[in-house]
């Protein structure tokens, strides 16, 4: 009887041992702190969106402005008049709407320079991301900067090897 639980114990630790798979982390923040490119693209998407929302709070003090007009001028305006200045102050209100759309809407195009700047340095990490794995047998890369990891060795810290991978220099931060 001893030796069919043996021989069932051993069985399960073969069959689960069998099943394990190799998991590592890498810290992708820290990855792109690294990257000379990464910082440029940054720079280059803050400085857009630095200028469109300039541009679009000058749209809404023009509105602003007209509004403060046609109020001190209602009382001397004929309804013809009123209306047509409500209707180029809505106009103007909805031109400035919709820029405001077209720069940070959805897919617009803080979003559309963005993939255009930072997609191919994300394709690169995600490359020696890749390499990295296949050469130590890993079967999962969780990215602990997006992953809430509560406890992980830091002999499954691949990090440092990723951005060595990709001929950059670990420890030294791109500023």
């Amino acid at each position: 009887m001893k030796k069919y639980i043996i021989l069932s114990i051993l069985f399960v630790t073969l069959c689960a041992s069998a099943f394990a798979q190799r998991v590592a982390f890498v810290d992708a923040e820290y990855i792109l702190k690294h990257i000379p490119e990464y910082a440029s693209a940054q720079k280059q998407l803050d400085a857009s969106s630095v200028k469109w929302q300039k541009e679009i709070e000058d749209q809404f003090s023009e509105v602003e402005k007209m509004k403060k007009d046609y109020q001190a001028d209602q009382v001397l305006l004929t309804d013809a008049m009123r209306k047509e200045r409500k209707e180029a102050i809505d106009k103007k209100e909805k031109e400035a709407q919709d820029l405001q759309q077209r720069r940070f809407g959805y897919q617009g195009d803080l979003y559309q320079e963005k993939i255009r700047l930072i997609k191919p340095i994300q394709d690169k990490v995600a490359k020696a991301v890749e390499e990295y794995a296949n050469r130590e047998s890993i079967d999962i890369i969780l990215d602990k900067s997006t992953v809430t990891l509560l406890f992980a060795r830091p002999t499954f810290d691949g990090t440092n090897e990723i951005i060595t991978r990709m001929g950059y220099k670990p420890g030294s931060f791109a500023k």
